[in-house]
């Protein structure tokens, strides 16, 4: 028997020994990658993180952490001598630091609130990390039994944006920025986020200077996009905000001799356009500088899948002579890493595997590169760049991966209606057979500005492995493939989206595999709205999933945690201002045309798309007579797919496969 036979198909199940990485760096010396690998604990539901480390000269991954905790981000100090990290070792989260030749990761911080981004100084004396600490109202509930047991009274809220998927309802504090003296483990507090979040922080070269952004305007929560560059003079406190186009700065990045500042930020505010790299003096004497926008590239990470999640984005890297300047690009699918040349702005590959790539680590001299790299076939390993050559250095998930056969995959460009180039993906089941005839299934992502592409998808597969081609594509309204194919759709959801949606159902509908009559569609959030404009417009589609579904934008509007910012997709007046155009690109009025069966799933806890967006067209297919059920999660959020418990990952991928089994399979 062949070994091809041997592999049994993936299930849904599966997910529980998935093993992830998120992010990985590299020793100084070039010779060590730390990384942590995400793992379930089946009998708990929970999941944890431990280090494990690998050379670059080869050989096998060692683990190096143990224990039913979470230790993540680890980050080697620049002298080479010990790696920090946060862990929930202790009960909550807080820095420790590990000496890598031996002994146990010592506990560094007691703080009362949330560790986000930190990075060690210059000299590996220090850590400066980002803090949001717990309000005193917060503080003393924990320490009063009684009250702890009530749980809390009443949120009372003065600001805008007091909630967040994924995390709830707001603390009424704000990231502040704190520097931990390892030899001491003392922490002095620079900001305290009193009324405004202060992110990012980044040592200067020297150790004197931190750059960090922050939204100083009057109602941050009513500016978003007024994100400011700030510098920092550590032993003062002095700030000084450095002068640059309006915009949401993300992720400054020091030259090495510290004159300018690299960073992200969108040409102008609309979201449409692309992430570009640019560059400011450090003493703001001068302007900052759009270093890509000849390019017409997204310098992002974000490639929609449901295993590595959303690859970790690393800030501009400057070469060790400052003359050129390294960061992540996504385009046509694929996440990998070029450099720009300061002298002419001229742009070169640096690693382009097929694939994703979450992060950028370098050693010291820049002579080895380190990242985490996913595939179509594969979830994630660590991968270096050396001497021109790439090398896969760890084996994660291969015992299982080796036991399954996911079918083929085959990646096409077509034309759409427009006569304009679209990208798409097609899965097709193990032992497929061109002669026979296939149920398949139409994947619409979320966003709308985001991408499909080179990751490992478990849920396609899982459908795959039930006998449908999974097909997949990147319409109008993504990002990935320039500018205007991102701005097509602005102020006209459902417009260009649903054309080229329909070219690429076309194109498959040609296909001889392809049996016509049992073609079903699932998509969720941008891809559930999606889903629902499909069922209003066409009977087409013999069963249908929608899942946290946006299909009222007038009533999504305020109950989102993007409350009113989303209108500036939808002509940048509120619905009070203008009903008539949200209502016309809101999939709910046009629900009364709906003939498809569909099932409605969604996660009681979506503060994206609220939970009773998808109630409404639950409510309504019920009131039309049109075949429909509700599932809904609790304690989840929009991210369920991806991130949420295991047990419940597994049962929304079962309710999936039955709805199409019911309406795809019969004959």
């Amino acid at each position: 028997m062949s070994k091809k036979n041997k592999q049994k198909r993936i299930t849904a199940k599966d997910l529980y020994k998935i093993q992830l990485i998120s992010t990985c760096h590299l020793s100084p010396d070039g010779q060590t990658v730390i990384y942590p690998v995400q793992w379930v604990d089946k009998a708990t539901e929970k999941k944890y993180a431990n280090l494990w480390a690998v050379k670059t000269n080869g050989g096998q991954a060692q683990q190096i952490t143990f224990g039913n905790q979470s230790d993540t981000n680890p980050k080697w100090s620049p002298d080479g001598k010990k790696i920090a990290l946060t862990s929930n070792r202790g009960g909550s989260t807080q820095l420790y630091v590990l000496n890598f030749n031996g002994g146990e990761a010592q506990k560094m911080t007691d703080v009362k609130g949330s560790i986000g981004y930190f990075e060690w100084s210059p000299d590996s004396k220090k850590i400066v990390f980002n803090l949001q600490r717990k309000s005193k109202t917060a503080i003393a509930q924990e320490q009063d039994a009684k009250k702890k047991e009530l749980g809390i009274v009443a949120r009372h809220y003065t600001k805008a944006s007091y909630k967040f998927d994924g995390m709830g309802y707001k603390s009424d504090t704000h990231w502040g920025i704190s520097v931990l003296t390892v030899k001491t483990k003392k922490v002095e507090h620079l900001t305290k986020g009193k009324k405004h979040d202060e992110n990012d922080p980044t040592w200067s070269p020297d150790g004197k200077y931190i750059a960090y952004t922050s939204n100083i305007s009057e109602d941050p929560h009513l500016t978003g996009e007024a994100v400011d560059l700030f510098v920092m003079e550590v032993k003062t406190k002095k700030k000084q905000k450095i002068n640059t186009p309006a915009g949401q700065i993300e992720l400054p990045s020091w030259s090495p001799d510290g004159k300018w500042i690299a960073y992200f930020a969108k040409d102008g505010l609309e979201w449409y356009r692309n992430n570009n790299l640019w560059r400011v003096k450090a003493d703001g004497s001068s302007e900052a500088e759009n270093l890509t926008k000849q390019y017409d590239l997204n310098l992002d990470t974000y490639t929609v899948n449901d295993t590595m999640g959303a690859p970790s984005r690393s800030a501009p890297v400057w070469s060790n002579n400052g003359k050129s300047i390294t960061c992540q690009v996504a385009k046509h699918g694929r996440v990998s890493i070029h450099s720009l040349q300061l002298s002419d702005k001229s742009l070169s590959t640096v690693f382009d595997e097929k694939g994703v790539v979450a992060c950028i680590s370098y050693d010291a001299k820049q002579q080895t590169l380190a990242t985490v790299l996913g595939t179509m076939t594969d979830p994630c390993q660590i991968a270096i760049k050396k001497d021109g050559e790439v090398k896969i250095l760890t084996n994660l998930n291969q015992k299982l991966l080796q036991k399954r056969d996911l079918g083929k995959i085959e990646e096409v460009w077509f034309k759409g209606v427009d006569g304009n180039d679209l990208h798409g993906w097609i899965v097709k089941p193990p032992n497929f057979n061109p002669k026979k005839k296939y149920p398949s299934i139409l994947q619409i992502h979320g966003g709308p500005l985001l991408q499909y592409g080179e990751a490992f998808t478990h849920e396609f597969y899982y459908l795959a492995a039930k006998g449908y081609v999974v097909y997949f594509s990147n319409p109008r309204g993504g990002q990935g493939y320039g500018e205007e194919h991102a701005k097509a759709i602005w102020n006209d959801w459902g417009g260009d989206d649903y054309k080229d949606l329909m070219s690429w159902t076309d194109y498959m509908a040609k296909q001889p595999y392809i049996d016509t009559e049992r073609m079903g569609v699932t998509g969720g959030s941008y891809g559930g709205y999606m889903t629902n404009w499909i069922i209003g417009h066409t009977d087409r589609f013999k069963g249908a999933v929608t899942q946290r579904c946006v299909s009222n934008l007038t009533s999504m509007w305020g109950s989102s945690d993007g409350n009113w910012i989303f209108q500036q997709c939808f002509g940048d007046k509120p619905p009070f201002e203008d009903m008539e155009n949200f209502w016309r690109m809101s999939p709910i009025k046009y629900i009364g045309n709906a003939k498809t069966p569909t099932l409605v799933i969604h996660s009681e806890k979506d503060y994206r798309c609220n939970l009773e967006q998808g109630e409404q067209v639950y409510i309504a297919l019920k009131k039309l007579g049109v075949d429909t059920e509700l599932v809904l999660f609790p304690d989840e959020s929009h991210g369920m797919s991806r991130m949420g418990r295991t047990d419940r990952r597994v049962v929304r991928l079962e309710h999936i496969g039955r709805w199409f089994d019911k309406y795809l399979l019969r004959s």
